[in-house]
């Protein structure tokens, strides 16, 4: 599976050690790395359908500070989509409103209709690309059907709905930036863990150093706010097992890449 790493932070905080240590577990997600730094509506990717470890690009980046308030990176491992850069993650798109949504996917979407018809349209190939264009697609016809940009607890409560729908069946490791909300969710125990400071919460699939790393809530979606916990949504109990029927569905796409 794919890792994930965030972080949101009242306040700039350097990020380096945190980054080098998770970039390390790369040999294991060898086919793409991800880094998105947000402040507000601004969003700017880097990433490349390349081994972390191996990226002289990635080196050279993380030799100089990474001051963040918030900040997604990935490390892929491939299960649905070639090795190319546009299935690398994050993915950031607008909605109509102009406000920036970028995710980063950790799992499997084996079975939910909605998401069929951006196979289509979207650029890469990913189950993640889509679960992007759905959201962004939902906030657009609520946003019509109000005639207004939705305040905060309304685009949580509908993400919630979405998240609980959507995490049915399928394995739903995410974190969501909206340039105001940072959302988290997982429904695969003991693969998303956070580290909560004063000002900061810092998310990832694994700890990443001896400090007091804790699972995140099970499935259930959160959202956070300059480092700190401001909605709760749902509690689903759409908890994702593997089976053997999904291993023989992913091993079957994998070895066609």
């Amino acid at each position: 599976m794919c890792e994930l790493f965030g972080i949101n932070s009242k306040e700039d905080y350097q990020i380096n050690g945190y980054l080098e240590e998770f970039f390390s577990h790369s040999s294991a997600h060898p086919h793409g790395w991800g880094l998105a730094l947000m402040e507000e509506n601004e969003v700017q990717i880097e990433k490349e359908p390349l081994q972390a470890e191996k990226s002289s690009y990635l080196k050279e980046r993380l030799s100089v500070p990474v001051v963040v308030k918030n900040a997604f990176a990935h490390i892929r491992y491939a299960t649905i989509g070639n090795v190319e850069y546009k299935n690398c993650h994050p993915y950031t798109m607008k909605d109509q409103t102009g406000r920036h949504w970028t995710l980063v996917h950790n799992g499997t979407i084996f079975n939910y209709q909605p998401l069929d018809r951006y196979v289509s349209i979207q650029n890469g190939e990913t189950d993640s690309e889509r679960i992007l264009l759905y959201i962004v697609e939902m906030v657009n016809q609520q946003e019509s059907r109000v005639r207004r940009p939705l305040g905060e607890e309304e685009r949580f409560s509908l993400l919630d709905s979405i998240i609980v729908e959507m995490s049915a069946g399928n394995k739903l490791n995410l974190m969501l930036y909206d340039g105001e909300l940072f959302y988290v969710h997982t429904n695969y125990k003991d693969s998303l863990y956070e580290l909560s400071k004063e000002n900061q919460i810092l998310f990832s699939t694994a700890p990443l150093d001896k400090e007091g790393w804790n699972p995140v809530i099970f499935t259930a979606l959160l959202a956070y706010k300059h480092g700190q916990k401001v909605f709760s949504g749902t509690k689903h109990g759409n908890e994702y097992l593997d089976s053997e029927e999904n291993m023989k569905y992913l091993y079957s796409i994998f070895s066609d890449l």
